[in-house]
């Protein structure tokens, strides 16, 4: 298209309106539009709405499942835990770590949340105890090698898998050093309501950082049965984010959906593949202006006829 044809066409376009009007009340469609939302909204959320449950304590935690409390805790001081061997941004292990093809992002954004699961979550809180039950086993752990102490966590943790229902007292005699002592005092204090405040404990008046406490009950078996006995397990499509009864950030949705197909279900790098994948979405609806092809497909679907097909008819 030459220049000249061009200006002829945005003058064409830029002249004022010459066609038929009507009276248009924006007023009335907007208290049309918010009665229908709000109709729609509580309607939804009657028929959909997640549940508003109270947050999930570890004393809770403690009281309802202690052989998952216990093994989980275990497998903080062992290093085995998904925290553990998370990588960044809480553990520095080279190995670890989602990836985008060949990209290392996850290690690219760095340990900035730094976590050691066996001080952070067991050693720790015990050592505030003044109980001889605690103190003494905590001694005598600390005074041993790392390989010591690695033996006895590791051989507790596969007695406590092999145990009838994971129970700790069923748990098959055995060289656990400490170790069990370490985990019952751990689990006492929990049961107690202590642990809470000193794992998340961050040397200021307000404590407002609960990243550790979500970690170490992440860690176990008990808030992901929670989830699924209320259908808001990852493959069931469910989803609660939210403070109170104020609904949730629904745009998440679409994160969700990718997860439920291949192959992002069964990916160990869905998160990074996911977020690779809605970077290109969000990028090309960004760009949609620019890109030939599918800037123009408004016209050829003629949605827009449909919004105005009175003055379409009117006019044809």
């Amino acid at each position: 298209m030459t220049r000249a044809a061009r200006r002829q066409r945005e003058a064409y376009y830029a002249r004022p309106w010459t066609g038929p009007t009507r009276r248009y009340d924006i007023v009335k469609e907007f208290v049309v539009a918010l009665v229908v939302m709000t109709l729609l909204t509580v309607g939804l959320a009657v028929l959909f709405g997640s549940p508003d449950r109270k947050a999930i304590t570890l004393q809770e935690w403690a009281k309802q499942a202690p052989a998952d409390f216990v093994a989980t805790s275990v497998a903080e001081l062992d290093g085995t835990s998904g925290t553990a061997t998370y990588g960044a941004p809480y553990t520095s292990d080279p190995s670890a770590g989602q990836k985008l093809g060949p990209l290392p992002l996850q290690r690219w954004g760095g340990v900035t949340e730094p976590v050691d699961t066996a001080q952070d979550f067991v050693l720790g809180p015990l050592s505030t105890s003044t109980d001889a039950a605690i103190s003494g086993p905590l001694a005598t752990y600390r005074a041993a090698s790392a390989d010591q102490q690695g033996s006895w966590a590791n051989a507790y943790g596969d007695a406590l898998s092999s145990a009838p229902d994971g129970d700790p007292a069923k748990v098959a005699p055995g060289d656990y050093g400490p170790v069990p002592a370490l985990a019952g005092g751990l689990l006492a204090m929990a049961r107690q309501g202590a642990l809470d405040g000193l794992i998340q404990e961050q040397g200021g008046f307000y404590q407002t950082n609960y990243s550790r406490s979500l970690l170490f009950l992440a860690d176990g078996a008990y808030l992901e049965d929670q989830a699924r006995g209320e259908n808001l397990g990852g493959d069931q499509w469910g989803m609660m984010n939210e403070t109170g009864r104020y609904p949730g950030q629904a745009w998440l949705w679409l994160y969700t959906f990718w997860y439920q197909i291949e192959p992002f279900s069964s990916s160990d790098n869905a998160d990074a593949l996911v977020w690779g994948l809605m970077m290109v979405l969000s990028a090309g609806l960004v760009l949609l202006p620019f890109i030939p092809g599918l800037r123009s497909l408004p016209r050829p679907l003629g949605v827009h006829r449909l919004i105005w097909r009175d003055h379409y008819r009117r006019t044809e």
